[in-house]
């Protein structure tokens, strides 16, 4: 089997953890876009988890499903366990609603992210708004495409493709399957927003069963 993680042991990511306060988060500069390999799994955990890698073999980013955590939140952690973003469930409401917040933040969200349950719109997937989603809240970005295909995309207003996935293979051409992927990201959106989608895609799309059993 090809390997995904090619420059991180889950000895490392641990060590990693012990030295969180001093960690610096991830940083992805340039005018050109950042190709990141997402693996469906959990390094140190046994279950359901994100591990991604950037086009280096470095780690980058992380989701350990903590069984001592909420049910209905999940936190995006950089290569040292840092919290990047939280997602959150949005309490009474209809439909799949979600939250997403700096850091570990409870309160003001960045966005609000609202699964589409539209039939007449199949390829719509989600739709995110700014803030809260108030009755004035805009449209920041739609979310189309296949996730259990892995081939979907974000759109900002101008429908400017801004992030992709899409299927990866191994340099011999040999799919690698729904487990390991590609997360193509655009100047002008931040990779960790970005990867916050990909978790929620899994939340509202996934095949194999939830991060969380919400």
């Amino acid at each position: 089997m090809t390997k995904v993680h090619p420059n991180t042991t889950a000895a490392e990511i641990a060590a990693a953890d012990e030295e969180w306060p001093r960690a610096e988060p991830p940083c992805f500069g340039g005018g050109s876009a950042v190709v990141l390999t997402v693996w469906r799994k959990s390094l140190i955990f046994h279950g359901n988890g994100f591990t991604v890698f950037d086009s280096k073999g470095n780690l980058v980013f992380r989701v350990d499903n903590y069984s001592s955590g909420s049910r209905n939140k999940i936190v995006l952690m950089d290569t040292a366990g840092k919290p990047l973003l939280t997602i959150r469930r949005k309490k009474l409401s209809l439909g799949d609603n979600w939250f997403i917040y700096n850091a570990e933040e409870a309160t003001n969200p960045r966005f609000t992210v609202k699964k589409n349950a539209s039939l007449l719109h199949s390829k719509a997937l989600a739709r995110v708004t700014s803030g809260a989603s108030g009755l004035n809240s805009c449209i920041a970005y739609n979310v189309e495409g296949s996730y259990s295909q892995r081939s979907c995309a974000v759109y900002d207003e101008k429908r400017r493709q801004l992030a992709e996935i899409k299927t990866k293979e191994s340099a011999q051409g040999i799919s690698l399957g729904h487990d390991v992927f590609s997360l193509i990201v655009e100047p002008g959106l931040d990779a960790d927003f970005a990867m916050a989608m990909v978790i929620l895609l899994e939340q509202m799309f996934g095949s194999r069963g939830t991060l969380l059993k919400c």
